[in-house]
């Protein structure tokens, strides 16, 4: 996962001196190379301390870890694909289509990086076993919802995704521990799903989330723990981008679960011929 996509990612959580350093690293990373943590405290102004807490933040055991992660991430950047400006009201509609397409792609290529092959392995594994699966979100995240519970039914997985999160709160309440909550938060913070999460580990249930990475209300209680992005700058494509990032994440573990299910796959073979042979009567 590169650096620079995990600092990103906290960058809104973070304390102002840790916001300092964050900045810094991203807007001058090649200067992280040729300093000391000492020096590096006294060019962005900050405490020798507030250095090592920051890098500890991000997952490193110290600063010289950080630093060969930044080198690391500065080797592979060439590839890593950016936002160029933001969507105005005088764009052609080419100019929306390009800027739309460069943006989605970006959204993309950090939500890939943010995520570990075991975080999707460990889900595919809770995901199958579940007796019962209810998807928690609001708003376009249960958009999303309800669309992975399609894709889960069509294996023949009993998954649900109620938009209302009273009764989410009183399905989750006759879970048990062969049950499962996927909770899907862009943020982390959605009251209502953190309320569906803390009942579901009070019965016993396994959780996964989606949320933004770091340490949110939700995915501090997941067992598994998966992460979307959106791009913070840019408020006009967010609920947009949000949406793309989270149904990656979600088509990664359909794939994933047809790829590893015989029976899953003729099932959904099954719903494929019962909704073709219905069309081929209406046509």
């Amino acid at each position: 996962m590169s650096t620079f996509t995990k600092i990103k990612a906290i960058r809104g959580s973070l304390s102002r001196s840790e916001t300092k350093l964050a900045d810094f690293t991203l807007n001058s990373p090649n200067a992280i190379r040729d300093l000391s943590s000492s020096e590096l405290a006294r060019v962005a102004s900050i405490s020798q301390s507030s250095v090592v807490k920051f890098t500890q933040k991000l997952g490193y055991k110290g600063y010289p870890a950080f630093k060969l992660a930044v080198i690391d991430a500065l080797n592979d950047k060439g590839g890593e694909p950016l936002l160029h400006g933001k969507i105005t009201l005088s764009d052609s509609l080419s100019e929306i289509a390009e800027k739309l397409l460069i943006s989605k792609m970006a959204v993309l290529t950090e939500t890939k990086n943010l995520n570990e092959a075991e975080a999707f392995e460990n889900a595919v594994k809770l995901l199958k076993s579940a007796k019962r699966i209810l998807i928690s979100g609001l708003g376009g995240s249960a958009l999303v919802g309800k669309d992975f519970s399609y894709k889960l039914q069509k294996l023949g997985m009993s998954a649900i995704a109620e938009p209302d999160g009273h009764a989410q709160l009183a399905y989750v309440a006759t879970f048990g521990k062969d049950d499962l909550v996927f909770a899907i938060s862009e943020s982390g913070k959605t009251r209502e799903v953190e309320q569906v999460v803390l009942q579901a580990k009070k019965s016993g249930s396994q959780v996964i989330s989606v949320t933004k990475y770091g340490d949110t209300p939700v995915s501090d209680q997941a067992d598994v723990k998966l992460y979307s992005v959106a791009e913070d700058e840019s408020h006009r494509l967010s609920s947009i981008l949000a949406r793309t990032a989270q149904e990656f994440v979600i088509d990664i573990l359909f794939i994933a679960i047809t790829q590893s299910s015989r029976q899953g796959r003729k099932l959904l073979e099954k719903t494929n011929e019962a909704v073709s042979g219905y069309r081929n009567q209406d046509a």
